[in-house]
């Protein structure tokens, strides 16, 4: 090894242990624990280890609940709220006065708290005995009835929820999107304009293929991050989410550690993992969709 390999490891070593101090060790106990049967945090002791730890985590009615409304979420709001962010950022990049300060405007909700949010979403979504929110009395214009949205029908909670997320992470989206098509090269927009093209086809066969790497990033984060939901549904359902229906896999997790049901490592352990395969597959199968329909 030469001095120059020398030197670039020596540059590297913080970097490499606190990677292994921070992730690589706690994904390693990670999967201990999860095969692990019968862990006692007190004592540090189990009476065995196999797979009964996943078994009892895929057979748990609140976790496979907690997996259908993950599911959910990132089904619905992941492609919408890319969708709508790339339209919002084509409509930004065509009115250049002012597009500084829309992207600030956009950009706002994303570095306001998550919970400050939430209350407001309560306020605007929330049944009260004294009220019966804001949304209803614009529901009610149309002679819709009043809805509780967060302590009423499942479907009317998930739809907050839904729209909560997409709320929260639309501003990231629009930035990065809009730095994006202000980096599109000009010419093949000059070069259109001089063939007649339609602006759809411009748009489908030059804007699109060009920004196609950040869209998939965006998307990829997308899954990821909606997968790792949990605030988002305290923020609107309070901290029991297991009694309001609308617990997540990382709420779960969460719960098994330290929530009313908390104490149980091995099965929070268990749920991780499952997790973690889940988002690895998800991941892959995109990776593997882009090498075909991504312009690099």
């Amino acid at each position: 090894m030469n001095m120059n390999k020398k030197k670039a490891w020596i540059y590297l070593l913080p970097a490499v242990l606190f990677l292994a101090l921070f992730l690589v060790y706690p994904l390693i106990d990670v999967f201990v624990y999860s095969v692990e049967e019968g862990y006692n945090f007190a004592s540090q002791t189990y009476f065995g280890t196999g797979l009964y730890n996943f078994s009892y985590v895929l057979h748990d009615p609140f976790f496979l609940q907690a997996v259908k409304n993950t599911f959910i979420l990132v089904i619905i709001t992941v492609p919408l709220s890319t969708g709508l962010a790339l339209l919002i950022s084509a409509g930004l990049s065509s009115v250049r006065p002012l597009r500084d300060l829309f992207q600030t405007v956009y950009f706002l909700p994303y570095v306001t708290n998550t919970l400050a949010v939430g209350l407001v979403f309560m306020i605007l979504f929330q049944k009260t005995e004294y009220t019966d929110g804001l949304v209803n009395l614009m529901l009610s214009w149309f002679g819709a009835g009043p809805v509780d949205f967060i302590d009423g029908p499942y479907w009317a909670k998930m739809f907050v929820l839904c729209f909560y997320t997409i709320w929260i992470v639309m501003p990231f989206k629009i930035l990065v999107l809009t730095s994006a098509l202000a980096s599109v090269n000009q010419d093949y927009y000059r070069a259109a304009r001089v063939d007649g093209t339609p602006r759809f086809r411009v748009f489908t066969k030059i804007t699109l293929p060009m920004i196609s790497p950040m869209i998939f990033y965006l998307v990829i984060t997308g899954f990821i991050g909606a997968f790792k939901a949990y605030s988002d549904a305290v923020a609107l359902f309070g901290t029991d989410l297991n009694a309001a229906g609308m617990n997540t896999i990382v709420g779960y997790v969460y719960d098994m550690l330290y929530g009313d049901s908390g104490g149980y490592p091995s099965y929070a352990s268990a749920a991780a993992v499952i997790l973690f395969a889940i988002v690895l597959t998800i991941t892959c199968i995109n990776l593997l969709v882009s090498r075909k329909k991504i312009e690099y």
